[in-house]
């Protein structure tokens, strides 16, 4: 194993270890998950296989393969589609299925429950064109080979008296019936991965599209549409992150353009407007994981708050909280969202750049806070830094930031700062990172958390230390 293989080991153990207590919250209303949208391109391991056609046709196709039971593929000449046809999924293909007198119809689907074909949308027992007293049992043509049962259903039969003679029966599929995953495999050219997947923001599907991806981008924008309820807008991300303001540019692909949405995160509450601010679903467990160090009482200063993942919960915790943002769009929905909270006289809220807020409201409150050699301070004061590109850098500010003798060792303020690596030993790297920031070691008296993994060989991390009182502090000449 790599370095950086052990690290990931040793930390999901610890991680397992330390912080089960702590889980994603989902919601119905405002769901913000992260869903795939295909498997590894290999075989896929169901019943789904896509054939090569060359020409394009909507005409149903009969298909009956013995040898081959993965049936359930769409139409092959949906292969290269750009604009979606739904009609052109639409296919016939034959599956055993067994008659059965309509009154033991349930005793049947119960004694053979796992012979019996079990896909969403389709249905198990159709009507008998033949006989109006019976009832077609569809069974899954992967249990039942050659159209033949088995030696234990045939005694299952016998004992309900139900002839146990397969017969062929034409089944239909339509768009309806395939999965979005099952839609993009046989529409994207054979050999080029599919593997994709999307973050949910209320109800705005977000996707990062390869390449490769582009040329159907509008097809793959309506089939996560279709295949999502709830879902009215799908957008992709067109640009990294790299603007002062941690927003990207993004191309509505399916659906409505109102990007101000609603999302439920840890039981709260947020509005936003998705294309002006920034926002990811998937740091839900972080922000909660940070909120549980708090106590009611202590102090907390967010020097990027965004719209107030941390600052919110915070202040409904009691917290004294002081939550800043560059972005104006940013700040103007932090104060929104304090409001619909109803914690906005717990929060001050500042439209500052980072620095400007480090050296001005926060050292003005810290001053106040950490009076030389107080003791038996009853509430800490915490700082959380959440711009992993860039937080790094903005420790220096802490170099003599106050003036005085230092306080009491236990009362210094503990910083989380955020930052991402591509090294072979993370957490080593951000240390250093931070050390050089700070002028000083922070060799036993910090820690490094895995938040998730942002792209091969990039991690993001939270490094957590108490700003060391010969660092914070610059004492007055005698």
């Amino acid at each position: 194993f790599s370095s950086r293989t052990l690290w990931r080991l040793g930390y999901s153990a610890r991680l397992l270890k330390t912080h089960h207590f702590r889980t994603a919250v989902s919601n119905r209303s405002f769901p913000a998950v992260w869903m795939p949208l295909a498997q590894s391109p290999g075989r896929i391991p169901e019943l789904f296989v896509v054939a090569q056609k060359n020409t394009f046709s909507t005409m149903p196709e009969i298909v009956e393969d013995k040898a081959n039971p993965e049936l359930y593929s769409p139409h092959p000449g949906v292969r290269g589609m750009t604009l979606l046809n739904r009609e052109a999924f639409r296919r016939t293909v034959v599956v055993p299925a067994l008659k059965v007198k309509k009154e033991i119809v349930n005793s049947v689907l119960k004694s053979l429950k796992q012979s019996v074909l079990q896909r969403p949308g389709l249905k198990r027992v159709v009507e008998d064109p033949e006989d109006e007293d019976s009832r077609l049992v569809i069974l899954d043509p992967h249990k039942i080979l050659e159209f033949s049962l088995g030696e234990s259903e045939q005694q299952v039969l016998k004992e309900l008296s139900v002839d146990p003679e397969v017969s062929r029966y034409n089944l239909e599929l339509t768009y309806e019936n395939f999965k979005s995953e099952e839609i993009l495999r046989a529409v994207l050219p054979q050999g080029q991965e599919v593997t994709s997947g999307f973050s949910r923001v209320g109800h705005i599907a977000h996707l990062n599209l390869r390449d490769h991806q582009l040329p159907y981008r509008h097809l793959i924008g309506q089939v996560i549409m279709d295949k999502n309820p709830g879902i009215t807008c799908v957008v992709n991300k067109t640009n990294i992150i790299d603007s002062t303001y941690r927003n990207f540019e993004m191309e509505v692909l399916a659906g409505e353009s109102n990007l101000v949405t609603k999302v439920k995160e840890n039981n709260i509450a947020y509005e936003l407007d998705f294309s002006k601010v920034y926002w990811n679903p998937r740091l839900s467990t972080e922000h909660g994981r940070v909120v549980e160090l708090l106590r009611p009482g202590d102090v907390l200063f967010d020097v990027f708050a965004g719209i107030g993942p941390f600052a919110i919960p915070a202040a409904r915790k009691k917290c004294h909280v002081f939550a800043n943002d560059l972005n104006p769009e940013s700040y103007h929905w932090l104060l929104h969202n304090c409001k619909l909270n109803k914690v906005e006289n717990k929060v001050k809220a500042f439209n500052m750049d980072g620095r400007d807020f480090l050296r001005g409201p926060v050292r003005e409150e810290l001053s106040k806070e950490l009076p030389p050699w107080k003791e038996g301070q009853k509430t800490a004061v915490h700082i959380v830094m959440n711009l992993p590109a860039l937080a790094v850098e903005f420790l220096g500010v802490f170099r003599h930031l106050l003036v005085g003798e230092p306080c009491s060792t236990a009362d210094l303020p503990t910083v989380h700062c955020y930052g991402f690596s591509k090294h072979d030993n993370p957490a080593k790297d951000i240390q250093e990172r931070a050390e050089a920031s700070l002028g000083a070691s922070l060799d036993g008296r910090c820690s490094t958390h895995l938040v998730r993994n942002v792209a091969p060989n990039k991690e993001m991390l939270c490094i957590s230390f108490q700003i060391p009182g010969d660092v914070l502090y610059k004492r007055p000449c005698p």
